[in-house]
């Protein structure tokens, strides 16, 4: 209700800016979403994947006999089979640039193994068969005899000498040798300096683990010549272009489809081997073809995320302005390169290091390495909060050692609004709009920074150990690129809008609806969205970097501006007036000056009618448009976590937990705090729990939820959200992006509260996940160096 007693309508209720609660609710809510697994087609058959159990090694045989001749056995594909028949390896990603200028190279990494294995759980076999337990016992019936090779998996492993070559000519396993900035600056920078400060620090990897496990459906029209394939991704266009790739058929003859998509984060970005296997199986066998993956494979067939080491140097001089910043290290990029693989420690790195300081100088050199693991891409953020992470805790690992309060050195070294636009080095990227000093003062006041003396004592008083750490971060959004932006009038009174990016969960449909109505002044609940049908797109560079409601809402307007353009013409033919005396607002063309008028979903449905129209007069007020695409935005915020310990189990309890965001215009604040809210329990995760473990031999000794732990509501705290934004000035909604923004706050400020409770103990540094037996030996081996 409002002020008046009245219930909104309208924009009131359904506009930009106001807290609508997500379209798609009510079906997922009842059992009706339609997700991949929910898809069936007459006369479908059922894959199964043999998967190798060595980390590394050549094939000496695959026996395929005795699964043939199995009960309900339709086919058998075997890596030779897939390149006999012509399928091609995955398409590369984005190409950085070595060190020495040349262009990077990429591994061939054909559906399913040939010649050699180079990771447990790699496909090795997909058995076909009309029932699901058919396929499992005949793949399990398949004989694959392997010659055992070394097998490495650490980066500093791999690009030792002698050390097992994965791939034929890449030398010590090395595939992407980065490097930016000025190397003899950034080391006289760091000879002068007055204070120099060095952190080695890990990124862990950690299992995706998104709730709906991938699943496939694979058709072939031998009428026709296409493949259609229901599966969970991240924008329709881009996995139907990869697919057509290694098909090796035209675009045209591949139709992707999705539904409701249970989580991503990146993992389900690009089409994955099964994938390309279930294309290739439905037009062998001229039957659909149909794979859902079990959980335990999961952890195997998945892309992994994040695992990067960093050396960290912080260069001051003796007013506490930062002179350089020096990042080194190693990206895992596992057996081989997924499409965001490189560019999550490279080019996502180099660009996200300045992050809201001024640092004249900032030198990345980054190595991407493979070694026999499941391969890397991307996870939320992919690069960004990895980025923000290690500027944190060198930033707090100075002030420490300095004695500094690590307020203050972030005060001291902000970018701030006067500042604006700033260029920022070394990736030349300006940022257009922020105020970081007033975000941090803000986020400072409402967690009561000031008072964590008392209940430091307090927490003292009960034998806990008590810190409290800031996350400030910035995050550089997604490359800008096309994005369609279609708006279609239906008979039935409906509006469609159609859109290359595709949600996970993000609520899409309601946001995007919002601003529909708002600009366009249709009804809110008339609206619906396509988004996962390649047949209805004609561009879409999909979901991910935060950049979803810059790139689809951005096109969105440009679209309205479209409609109401053609709009505007034939109100003003059946108005019986000139064209510039039609004026548009709220939904509605008018005669200036007049109470003469049509509102818009009239005017369409007299067009559905078949409204009599001469030659020169727009027939319909539909329209296909492509946004060229925009500037990336900066998102950033500072959060503040508070953490008690119990010293005497190295368990740790997150007791409080304020962030403020700049996220630019909030089209709907109720799901951009949700999105804030699923982001930090992640970072959570990555800093407590999600520990993934190799054995020396390479198998995956964590490949279950009894041995990976993952964050429940008990672990999560009470979340307070607060937004200060300062509206982007790069794209006509003033947007930001905030999809990934959470994992950049929680994991600096959790793993810097946790710090700043051992320090006094003597810990110097711990790596995530910061477990309880982790924190435990820490404080034993500090208090047995002391004592």
């Amino acid at each position: 209700m409002d002020a008046r007693g009245a219930e909104p309508t309208g924009l009131e209720k359904f506009g930009v800016g106001q807290p609508v609660s997500r379209k798609e609710d009510p079906v997922l809510l009842q059992g009706r979403g339609e997700y991949s697994d929910d898809a069936n087609l007459s006369g479908q058959s059922y894959a199964a994947f043999v998967r190798s159990r060595e980390a590394h090694g050549r094939i000496r045989s695959i026996a395929t006999a005795d699964a043939r001749a199995m009960p309900g056995v339709v086919g058998l594909f075997t890596g030779a089979d897939l390149i006999a028949a012509g399928l091609r390896p995955a398409p590369p990603g984005v190409l950085a640039p070595n060190r020495d200028g040349s262009r990077m190279r990429w591994p061939a990494w054909y559906p399913l193994a040939h010649e050699r294995v180079r990771y447990v759980g790699e496909p090795v076999a997909m058995v076909v068969a009309d029932t699901v337990a058919q396929a499992r016992d005949a793949a399990e019936a398949v004989g694959v005899e392997i010659d055992t090779l070394p097998a490495v998996l650490r980066p500093q492993e791999a690009t030792a000498p002698g050390a097992p070559e994965l791939h034929d000519g890449f030398a010590g396993n090395v595939v992407l040798d980065f490097h930016t900035g000025d190397t003899d600056a950034t080391a006289a920078a760091f000879a002068r300096a007055a204070h120099r400060v060095r952190l080695p620090i890990v990124s862990n990897r950690v299992v995706v683990n998104a709730m709906e496990p991938r699943a496939s459906l694979a058709a072939f029209d031998a009428g026709t010549g296409r493949s259609t394939i229901r599966l969970a991704c991240q924008g329709a266009f881009a996995a139907r272009a990869m697919l057509a790739h290694v098909l090796g058929v035209p675009r045209e003859q591949v139709r992707v489809l999705t539904g409701q998509v249970g989580g991503s984060f990146g993992m389900k970005a690009h089409p994955l081997a099964e994938d390309y296997c279930l294309l290739h199986a439905a037009r062998a066998l001229g039957r659909p073809v149909k794979w859902t993956d079990l959980r335990t494979d999961s952890f195997l067939s998945d892309t992994h995320g994040r695992d990067h080491e960093m050396l960290v140097e912080l260069a001051l001089d003796d007013s506490l302005h930062f002179l350089a910043l020096r990042l080194t290290g190693f990206g895992n990029m596992g057996a081989y390169m997924c499409q965001g693989g490189a560019f999550t420690p490279a080019i996502n790195q180099w660009k996200n290091t300045p992050s809201v300081y001024r640092t004249p100088l900032i030198e990345v050199a980054v190595k991407c390495v493979l070694t026999n693991t499941v391969p890397v891409g991307a996870y939320r953020g992919n690069g960004r909060p990895e980025a923000n992470y290690y500027v944190e805790r060198v930033i707090d690992t100075a002030a420490a050692a300095i004695g500094v309060d690590p307020a203050e050195l972030r005060r001291r070294n902000h970018v701030r609004p006067e500042d604006m636009p700033y260029r920022a080095p070394p990736s030349g990227l300006t940022y257009d709009s922020g105020d970081f000093p007033a975000v941090l003062e803000r986020v400072l006041q409402l967690s009561d920074w000031e008072g964590f003396p008392a209940r430091h004592a307090a927490s003292a008083a009960r034998g806990l150990l008590r810190g409290h750490g800031i996350g400030q971060y910035l995050e550089v959004t997604g490359a800008p690129g096309p994005e369609m932006g279609g708006i279609r009038f239906e008979p039935d009174g409906r509006v469609t809008i159609i859109t290359g990016t595709l949600d996970s969960g993000q609520g899409h449909a309601s946001s995007f609806a919002q601003v529909l109505a708002t600009h366009l002044g249709v009804p809110f609940e008339r609206i619906r969205l396509i988004q996962g049908d390649s047949d209805e797109l004609v561009a879409g560079s999909g979901t991910g970097g935060s950049k979803s409601m810059a790139a689809s809402g951005g096109a969105v307007v440009e679209a309205s501006l479209k409609v109401i353009e053609l709009g505007r013409r034939l109100a003003a033919h059946l108005l019986e007036a000139a064209e510039v005396d039609i004026a548009f607002e709220a939904g509605r063309f008018a005669v200036v000056g007049t109470d003469r008028g049509i509102d818009i979903m009239d005017l369409a449905e007299r067009l559905h009618a078949g409204e009599t129209l001469p030659d020169d007069v727009p027939h319909s007020l539909d329209v296909s448009h492509v946004h060229d695409g925009v500037p990336s935005a900066f998102p950033n915020g500072c959060h503040v976590a508070e953490v008690e310990i119990d010293p005497e189990t190295g368990v740790i309890r997150v007791v409080r937990y304020t962030s403020v965001n700049d996220f630019g215009t909030l089209v709907n604040p109720q799901l951009v705090e949700g999105q804030a809210h699923g982001g930090i329990v992640q970072g959570l995760g990555q800093a407590f729990l999600e520990r993934t473990v190799y054995d020396a031999d390479g198998q995956l000794v964590t490949g279950s939820f009894m041995d990976y732990a993952m964050p429940r509501a008990a672990d999560c705290p009470p979340l307070s959200f607060n937004s200060l934004p300062s509206p982007a000035l790069t794209n006509p909604l003033g947007v930001k992006g905030c999809g990934e923004a959470g994992c950049a706050g929680a994991i600096t400020s959790l793993m810097n509260a946790v710090m700043h409770a051992l320090r006094p103990l003597g810990v110097r540094q711990l790596d995530m996940p910061a477990t309880p037996l982790r924190v435990w030996q820490a404080i034993q081996e500090a208090r047995a160096a002391g004592s």
